[in-house]
């Protein structure tokens, strides 16, 4: 098995529901920086989005739809931790854009610097400093 270096592609990428997928890509673009890649769907409705993160990898996301993998899950249920190199800043963006910030920014005793916050959906987004062990 080979090891993937913390610098190389994200092979991990988040899927997640969303009611409104065409408003909450715009919110995702706008409050915390992803690059709209792209975006497959007829009228409201998205059958796929994928949305980049600037440091690598990023996350896909949908409107509900019966013939979905993921149809058994909810819209806006979800909890994403993404790496940062600046919460402070992304907080402040965050905010401003309408992001509920459920924990403020703080220092965590294991060295990571971070805070928590909501989307209009409510979606859980974390993003901190620590970039794993």
């Amino acid at each position: 098995m080979s090891e993937t270096s913390r610098t190389s592609s994200a092979r991990i990428w988040p899927t997640l529901v969303y009611t409104d997928a065409r408003e909450a890509i715009r919110f995702l673009v706008s409050a915390f920086g992803f690059v709209e890649k792209a975006v497959y769907g007829d009228g409201d409705v998205v059958h796929h989005a994928q949305l980049d993160w600037p440091g690598g990898g990023g996350i896909m996301l949908g409107s509900p739809r019966k013939d979905s993998a993921i149809s058994g899950l909810p819209a806006g249920v979800g909890s994403v931790y993404i790496v940062v190199d600046d919460a402070d800043t992304l907080h402040d963006r965050a905010a401003a854009a309408g992001a509920t910030i459920t924990q403020g920014l703080r220092d965590e005793d294991y060295g990571s610097r971070g805070f928590t916050c909501r989307d209009p959906e409510g979606v859980y987004w974390s993003f901190g400093t620590y970039t794993g062990e």
